[in-house]
């Protein structure tokens, strides 16, 4: 039987739909079954990694400790002298952020006081020496002498008092012709300043005026020549009393022969002790020399370096700081891109050099990273850092410009 009319495309279109229907199940089908494929990978791939970190993180944790609660320290070795002095010379190689071997010679105090010092020693330890030998002598002397040197003990003191009358009239004389070379000077140095103004204004020659001034020099040279020889005159008369004082002991020791052979046994003793400590003050007086030079401890890089040139400085002073390093992060050479805030600009430089420790260290509390800080400090190295000869042809940079330094370090 036939369809006719419109009745026949409707049900054509009725059954397309249904056929269409029943080939998208199979497709649906395959894509769901592809995605949950993939997802069971990835799932399986996640588990595997995990199972791999925490296996990685089991065996390191059996083998190391870590923390972040740390910082890295190192020896800072105190330079401080043992004795007073002015400072004379310091190397030229120290200065911060330089490396020093160890015995280098840092710096050197102003030796002249400690070399006279010295020389006083020698010639005390000289006179010491002198007494304990006349003291051991005259033990033997005063015994067989004892019952019979009354009168050239007595002579001997006249003899001592006549020098410090003689040393005094010499001293007398002197002062006076220290008032008269000193009236000498006196005029001389107006003649002097006299003719400074004029030759100032041009009135009088150059040869007038330095003429003046060798007479005033020299007038000046000869009241201090007067000034020593009176001081010479008063050591010596000082001298002479002594010399009295013990001529008068020995008159006491010659009226008793008993009493003058004790007393020059304890004479010879005690020439004995001042002769030791004579010795020992010549032994100090070389070690004070010896320590006017002050040398490098150990090796290491130089820091808070307080002293200079003409600084008067005290025992146990701090002069500076040795670190001694053995490595370092950041190597001396490296490039450096340095940005200039003053004129938006960069220039290119060089690491010239680096501190021995960072800044915080040097300070009067020092910050102790190790001690339980929750909060890390920014530690701050101060790096030298030198330009590089072609890049400031203007001449523009200025100490206190704000820069931004850039490091290679790799």
């Amino acid at each position: 039987m036939k369809w006719r009319g419109p009745s026949r495309p409707k049900l054509r279109s009725a059954r397309k739909p249904c056929l269409q229907k029943q080939l998208a199940r199979p497709i649906l089908r395959t894509k769901k079954a592809r995605s949950d494929n993939s997802s069971s990978w990835v799932l399986l791939f996640a588990a595997a990694l995990a199972v791999a970190a925490a296996t990685s993180w089991w065996l390191n944790s059996r083998n190391y400790e870590s923390t972040d609660d740390a910082q890295i320290e190192g020896h800072l070795d105190l330079v401080s002298p043992r004795i007073s002095g002015t400072v004379s010379y310091i190397n030229p190689r120290v200065e911060n952020n330089q490396f020093v071997e160890v015995g280098t010679l840092l710096l050197e105090l102003d030796p002249r006081d400690y070399e006279a010092e010295l020389d006083h020693a020698k010639a005390d330890l000289d006179t010491r020496s002198a007494e304990a030998r006349s003291a051991t002598v005259n033990v033997p002397i005063a015994n067989a002498i004892s019952f019979g040197g009354l009168h050239s003990a007595e002579a001997a003191k006249e003899q001592a008092m006549a020098g410090v009358e003689a040393e005094q009239a010499n001293r007398d004389a002197t002062q006076h012709k220290l008032q008269q070379d000193e009236a000498i000077y006196a005029r001389a140095e107006r003649d002097r300043v006299r003719y400074q103004a004029l030759v100032e204004k041009r009135e009088i020659s150059r040869s007038d005026y330095d003429a003046r001034e060798t007479e005033a020099t020299a007038a000046a040279q000869t009241v201090e020549a007067d000034r020593a020889v009176i001081v010479s005159r008063e050591q010596t008369i000082a001298e002479a009393r002594e010399l009295i004082v013990q001529r008068e002991a020995q008159v006491e020791a010659a009226r008793s022969a008993p009493q003058q052979v004790t007393d020059a046994r304890a004479k010879s003793d005690s020439a004995a002790g001042h002769l030791e400590q004579a010795r020992a003050d010549l032994r100090t007086a070389q070690l004070n020399l010896s320590y006017t030079k002050i040398y490098a401890p150990v090796s290491g890089v130089i820091g808070r370096k307080t002293v200079e040139l003409g600084h008067r400085i005290q025992p146990g002073q701090g002069l500076l700081v040795i670190v001694p390093v053995d490595d370092i992060w950041m190597r001396p050479g490296q490039s450096v891109a340095i940005r200039v805030d003053a004129f938006e600009r960069e220039y290119k430089g060089r690491v010239e050099s680096l501190p021995g420790a960072a800044g915080p260290l040097f300070s009067l509390f020092p910050p102790e990273n190790a001690t339980g800080n929750y909060v890390k400090v920014v530690q701050r190295f101060p790096v030298r850092i030198r330009v590089d000869k072609d890049q400031d042809v203007e001449h523009l940079l200025r100490p206190g410009m704000s820069v931004e330094p850039a490091v290679k370090v790799h």
